[in-house]
């Protein structure tokens, strides 16, 4: 990668050490301006990834407000559900891996172990706890191997509610002038559907709360399960993102498998109730079996495009052991790759978006590719 200073990299260098409710005005430019709606961008999105995790504990408002302040045009919380229902954003409902919750002898008897889409998993879950109690608890590197700088920051951070997401991002619109987005991730709906802990009417219940319920709200409800989608098109009127992984399938629907989701049919079946398409990356540029390197792109964002969907691509990462081998840079698997080389790949692949650890990174890539 370049070494050269550029204004933008200047910029972001002043978020990163600035306070957390200061914005440099120099990345508050990138993204579109009020009344522009998502909806009518030509250029790729930035969507980050669970909010600027690649530099703070994910999923705190420490995270979400540095990815706004480096320019992200979304942030990303995953919502689970509490024990007294309200959603809170935490990548998975068992949070020994992202909270201090291990420390708390006061809830050591609530270790225990839950089938979740049908895998035996073994640690402390958000529907165990309530509000009250999941607010004693406070936020910690989930990859401390991988970025121990994050680790600094253990400790400092509450988990956040959605109610608590949206109100920031409201008070960083007024500051900065620009929509910001949000794209909520519903994690785990039928089982949380299976144990009285509905997620679809508490989640709809509060965008409409802030007045984030029509088609061109800046608001994308992302799934990797299809039935809440279908349900969620049934309830409300923001764009939905059908999230399809490498491998595998949704967890509720038997049988099928996002292989078959991502062929011209199943892309067209995916229109009928989702607007965008969230691929894993190697949806979009394959791998090669032998060499793990990159090749040519698939026709899966001109299949989409072609069904009306728009496509977003999950999930680029700064470090070499995220990437295909042909971005790696040295044998450090935690070191920096090329990431402008792969984002300019994915770019050129004619995506409407990535999600990225690294925001700076990803609005850097977009605006030197409209170059």
């Amino acid at each position: 990668m370049t070494s050269r200073i550029t204004p933008f990299a200047a910029a972001v260098a002043v978020a990163l050490t600035a306070p957390l409710l200061t914005v440099s005005p120099a990345v508050a430019e990138h993204g579109h301006g009020p009344g522009a709606g998502h909806g009518h961008r030509a250029e790729p999105l930035v969507f980050a990834h669970r909010g600027a995790s690649g530099y703070r504990p994910e999923h705190t408002l420490a995270a979400y407000q540095l990815a706004i302040d480096l320019g992200a045009d979304y942030i990303e919380p995953d919502l689970v559900s509490t024990k007294d229902g309200v959603l809170v954003a935490r990548h998975e409902n068992e949070i020994s891996g992202t909270t201090d919750v291990a420390d708390h002898p006061e809830f050591a008897d609530r270790r225990t172990t839950r089938t979740i889409d049908g895998r035996a998993v073994t640690g402390w879950f958000t529907e165990d706890f309530t509000l009250a109690e999941l607010k004693t608890l406070r936020a910690k590197e989930r990859l401390p191997q991988v970025r121990p700088e994050n680790t600094a920051y253990d400790g400092q951070y509450e988990i956040p509610t959605l109610t608590e997401v949206l109100c920031l991002v409201q008070r960083a619109e007024r500051r900065t002038g620009r929509e910001i987005g949000v794209a909520p991730e519903t994690k785990h709906p039928s089982y949380f559907d299976s144990i009285g802990l509905s997620m679809e009417e508490p989640l709809v219940r509060t965008l409409d709360r802030f007045g984030l319920d029509s088609k061109r709200s800046d608001v994308a409800i992302q799934s990797f399960e299809v039935g809440n989608l279908r349900e969620l098109d049934r309830m409300t009127r923001v764009p939905l993102v059908q999230l399809v992984d490498a491998l595998g399938g949704p967890a509720d629907q038997a049988g099928t498998t996002y292989a078959a989701m991502v062929t011209p049919g199943g892309l067209r079946t995916v229109s009928r109730y989702a607007d965008w398409l969230g691929a894993h990356k190697d949806w979009v540029l394959p791998r090669d079996p032998a060499t793990g390197a990159t090749g040519a792109a698939s026709a899966v964002v001109g299949d989409a495009h072609r069904a009306g969907l728009k496509v977003v691509v999950w999930t680029i990462r700064n470090e070499n052991q995220f990437m295909a081998t042909n971005y790696r840079t040295g044998t450090d698997p935690n070191a920096d790759g090329d990431v402008q080389a792969e984002l300019r790949d994915f770019l050129e692949a004619g995506v409407d978006g990535v999600f990225a650890d690294h925001p700076d990174a990803a609005v850097e890539a977009v605006e030197r590719w409209e170059d």
